[in-house]
């Protein structure tokens, strides 16, 4: 088991050396994947044989933790076996390959000395139009016109960060080593780019969904599950009808309609300058409130810098979290915040910080930091799992941690007696409500991106862009649905465990919880009635 669980391991790298990087395995660094036609078919055919392998351990004693690490093993295989051949990611979609291209990971941490990290950039920058050339000869058009648009727009942006690459390089007098190979880089990038602009942009078609069977395939490639989507939607929708009530209630409470709720958030912002200075002072209000209310362990130590969105970043980000992997030998975690672009109109700059208002800054602390992501990342680094443990991360696990831990908040006492806080946090549910039943709507209902976005405008207050852009992200990423999914399981778990198990007290459960890593989240209960029993 040990021997195929590192081959199975080392083997997915090979085809996501990134993964790797993120984890904190820093052997990785530099790598560029081979993502030809011949390279992906011998990835896929030694998968099936290491797939074949562990099938042949059920026969085998083992014990019950390494029969759940078995199943973690085969997920890990079988997610991007799904990519390859059921979703056509490589064949359809040119995200997959500018959405590769990243140097992140080598300028936010001080992992290694500045001219290993250099040489990382080089290497990763030194791939690229091989990378993109390969990306041409496979994908194969008419393209979904979703993925050439967003591709397009991704694109745009790497020329920045490879500046700001170069820039990083610097500090050490390195800049023309990466200046020899972004150019090449750069190029490459444009090519790519005005191949996709001029010759597939203008064929493209609208038809971009899975369908009903692959589908549900999605759901337990990545996330364990085997019951129907179509109890996911139904959980989704009581949700969205649960949350739409409580702010009835409280639209007449206050006797306003609800959307001056949100309009009175917005009226309550830092100025432009303040953005960053406010997202830290949350940072130290929300530590505080977990432990005030023994909400969750914060292992030490704790080490959170709050800096601007890098500019490459900002067109697809109003804040997140760059946290260290299990791997990593320090813990520092890099909380971004998107400021205020000082090329936009006064009108704009204000709507930006009315959206970044001091309660919706502060419910997004909570989800990207305390007792979020960062917290869910120290658990992660904390734990002994085994090293499927150490490397599956489940997308619903992680962003459903973060979503349960808004409402978690509003619950014990966040921003009480009045309510701004828990409008706030109603209004990121709703949102994350309405990608849950679009994602079904979108690849298993035949919904059109119209239907789609007039849900996120009617349901979760949105303006007409910004819904737009909701309902077009569905069609790339039908995994947003993680979200409440996630939340929605670890509420299901409490409810049915926490009177009866871990001694009523939610701290245990919590720390019950993240001491598992982030599994699918299909296989939560069985894990929770393992660790309840105990």
């Amino acid at each position: 088991m040990d021997a195929v669980e590192r081959e199975i391991v080392d083997h997915v790298f090979v085809l996501q050396p990134g993964y790797g990087v993120g984890l904190g395995l820093h052997q990785y660094d530099g790598l560029v994947p081979d993502l030809s036609a011949s390279a992906t078919d011998q990835w896929a055919a030694h998968a099936d044989r290491l797939l074949g392998r562990l099938a042949g351990l059920s026969d085998q004693k083992v014990s019950a933790d390494r029969t759940m690490d078995a199943t973690l093993l085969r997920l890990l295989l079988e997610s991007p076996l799904f990519d390859l051949r059921e979703g056509r990611d490589l064949d359809r979609n040119p995200m997959s390959y500018v959405g590769t291209v990243s140097l992140t990971s080598y300028l936010v941490r001080e992992y290694a000395p500045l001219s290993d990290r250099v040489r990382a950039i080089v290497h990763t920058l030194e791939g690229v139009p091989q990378l993109l050339d390969d990306g041409r000869r496979r994908l194969l058009g008419p393209l979904p016109r979703p993925f050439v648009e967003l591709a397009l727009a991704i694109g745009g942006g790497l020329p920045s960060h490879f500046v700001e690459a170069e820039a990083f390089a610097a500090r050490g007098g390195l800049e023309k080593d990466v200046r020899s190979a972004r150019e090449p880089a750069e190029a490459a990038v444009a090519r790519f780019l005005s191949w996709l602009k001029d010759e597939e942009l203008p064929r493209a078609i609208p038809e971009f969904a899975l369908g009903a069977e692959r589908y549900q395939r999605l759901l337990f490639v990545r996330e364990g599950i085997e019951s129907p989507f179509e109890e996911m939607r139904r959980a989704g929708a009581e949700d969205l009808a649960h949350n739409q009530a409580r702010l009835a209630q409280i639209a007449a409470e206050e006797k306003v309609p609800v959307p001056e709720l949100f309009h009175r958030l917005g009226l309550d912002h830092p100025a432009a300058s303040e953005v960053v200075s406010t997202a830290s002072a949350f940072v130290d209000e929300t530590r505080e409130f977990v432990r005030a209310k023994d909400l969750v362990t914060i292992p030490e130590p704790v080490s959170v810098r709050v800096e601007e969105t890098p500019v490459w970043g900002r067109a697809l980000s109003t804040a997140s979290m760059n946290s260290p992997g299990p791997f990593d030998t320090g813990p520092e975690g890099v909380y971004y915040v998107t400021p205020v672009d000082p090329k936009w109109s006064p009108v704009q700059q204000e709507e930006w910080l009315r959206s970044l208002n001091r309660t919706m800054l502060r419910n997004i602390t909570v989800h990207e930091v305390f007792p979020g992501h960062y917290l869910q990342f120290l658990h992660f680094r904390a734990g002994r799992g085994s090293l499927a443990r150490k490397v599956y991360l489940s997308p619903s696990f992680v962003e459903g941690w973060a979503h349960y831990t808004e409402q978690l908040a509003i619950e014990a006492g966040l921003g009480a007696p009045h309510h701004e806080a828990e409008v706030a946090q109603i209004h990121d549910a709703l949102l994350r409500d309405c990608r849950l039943l679009v994602s079904v709507g979108l690849h298993t209902g035949g919904w059109s991106l119209e239907k789609a976005t007039e849900l996120f405008q009617r349901e979760a207050y949105f303006e007409r862009l910004p819904a737009e852009r909701e309902a077009i992200r569905g069609t790339f990423n039908p995994e947003y649905f993680c979200y409440t999914l996630g939340k929605l399981a670890i509420l299901s778990s409490r409810s049915k465990l926490l009177a009866t198990h871990f001694d009523g007290n939610l701290r245990k459960f919590h720390d019950a919880l993240l001491g598992f890593g982030c599994p699918p989240i299909g296989l939560l209960p069985a894990l929770l009635a393992s660790a309840s029993a105990t």
